[in-house]
């Protein structure tokens, strides 16, 4: 029989259980398990409905059956109430093209990319949300892709800020084959809020420097334009190209009071150096010649034995008759000073 209530269904589980250690899993397996027989127990009783569910005594259900019984009696009945959990669907913020016939130039795929852009602002104002990154994919005749993403210093929903970005980029983009789709993906973020402290500053416009990066990346190449970092070897001026960041990292503190400042000659000076018993004693070059009156030395480098990057030399700090303290090297190609000590 069924009523206006609707029907009770029995839940669906396995009659033997093994014994596991009460964890949240197993509580919620005992607890189908109680339902499950009481659920038997009441069809046995003839009880097939919600509304004769419904129609029974809650305190002899209590007696009878136990407080999961009355449980199912209150959700029966509708005088059990439970807070919905409200559950917002993930938003995508994706847009895209496809060409009716296949492009060759860049003017459409701009007139494309600035209408996404629109859309995409508009959709990100909606929520109070900007952009910290988009994402551009291309599509070309023969399925192959061509995909970018561009990181925004400043995350923001300015139209014309982030059409600079890609229209730089673009200026400097070519391909094989025809254009057939695109896409264009922002990726969401709350605005950023900054404070810096008494002594510190920040960059007046994140934007324009980005720009003006990405123009020196497309001009020369991204392996020569970044921030120059220290390789850890003793090469001399041996160091790598790394992207720029304007946030530095904190350097560790040493004794700063104990190093001599050296200042390097960026195109070394060639030398004649004279040696008395292997010791330098009189140093001749274009704008230095002088006497040794004292020497610290010498000090063999070498590195990169290993490959074709080989290297070997022996420096040499060496007092002339004036006062000033050189840094000297000799290798195979001969002498030459790297620098003076300040």
């Amino acid at each position: 029989m069924e009523s206006d209530y609707g029907t009770l269904v029995p839940v669906s589980v396995s009659p033997t259980v093994p014994a596991i250690p009460i964890a949240p899993k197993a509580k919620e397996i005992e607890r189908a398990q109680e339902i499950q027989r009481i659920l038997g127990i009441l069809h046995r009783w003839g009880i097939h409905t919600l509304g004769q569910l419904a129609a029974l005594n809650p305190d002899e259900l209590a007696v009878r059956l136990g407080t999961v019984a009355v449980k199912l009696w209150q959700r029966a009945s509708g005088c059990s109430q439970r807070i919905l959990k409200l559950v917002s669907p993930p938003e995508s913020f994706i847009e895209s093209f496809e060409f009716e016939n296949e492009i060759e130039t860049v003017e459409p795929l701009l007139f494309m990319l600035r209408r996404f852009l629109q859309q995409l602002a508009i959709r990100l104002n909606a929520i109070y949300l900007v952009a910290k990154e988009i994402r551009l994919r291309i599509t070309f005749s023969d399925k192959s892709h061509y995909e970018r993403t561009f990181k925004i210093p400043q995350p923001t929903n300015n139209e014309e800020v982030l059409f600079r970005m890609l229209h730089t980029h673009l200026e400097n983009f070519t391909s094989r084959h025809p254009i057939v789709s695109v896409e264009l993906e922002a990726h969401p973020t709350r605005p950023a809020r900054q404070q810096v402290g008494f002594f510190e500053t920040a960059l007046r416009d994140p934007v324009q420097l980005h720009e003006t990066l990405a123009r020196l990346i497309g001009l020369l190449g991204a392996e020569r334009v970044g921030r120059p970092v220290l390789e850890e070897t003793h090469r001399p001026d041996a160091f790598r190209m790394e992207p720029f960041a304007w946030e530095m990292g904190d350097e560790p503190a040493g004794n700063e009071d104990a190093r001599i400042p050296l200042r390097r000659f960026r195109k070394r000076r060639s030398a004649t150096v004279l040696l008395e018993g292997s010791k330098p004693v009189h140093v001749r070059a274009p704008a230095t010649e002088a006497v040794a009156v004292a020497q610290a030395g010498p000090y063999p480098l070498s590195g990169n034995w290993w490959d074709e990057r080989a290297w070997a030399r022996v420096e040499w700090d060496i007092q002339v008759a004036d006062g000033m303290l050189l840094r000297c090297h000799v290798s195979e190609d001969g002498w030459a000073i790297d620098g003076i000590y300040d």
